[in-house]
């Protein structure tokens, strides 16, 4: 189930990372309200992952969710590498 764009590949910047998109209510909490490219809206959560020392100590790949987070992944815990599957579902 392929859900393209029309762009494929790594030159279609403005099909992908730099194409601005419009954050939920739930991420906007976070990333604030203005559309953002995809790049930026990752940048931001990782800003806010770090201010709040939410990577778990003994496993840095790992995110521990607070309230705000949690309400972006839909659980307690996620691993770095599942967190842009979790944003898409917030990103229009």
């Amino acid at each position: 189930m392929a859900k393209g764009t029309g762009t494929g590949g790594k030159s279609g910047a403005q099909g992908g990372l730099a194409r601005p998109v419009k954050p939920s209510n739930e991420l906007a909490a976070i990333t604030g309200s203005d559309s953002l490219p995809r790049s930026e809206v990752v940048s931001k959560m990782w800003d806010y992952i770090k201010k709040n020392n939410l990577q778990n100590p003994e496993n840095k790949r790992e995110i521990l969710a607070d309230d705000k987070l949690e309400k972006v992944f839909g659980t307690k815990k996620v691993t770095m590498f599942e967190m842009n599957k979790h944003l898409s579902r917030h990103l229009s």
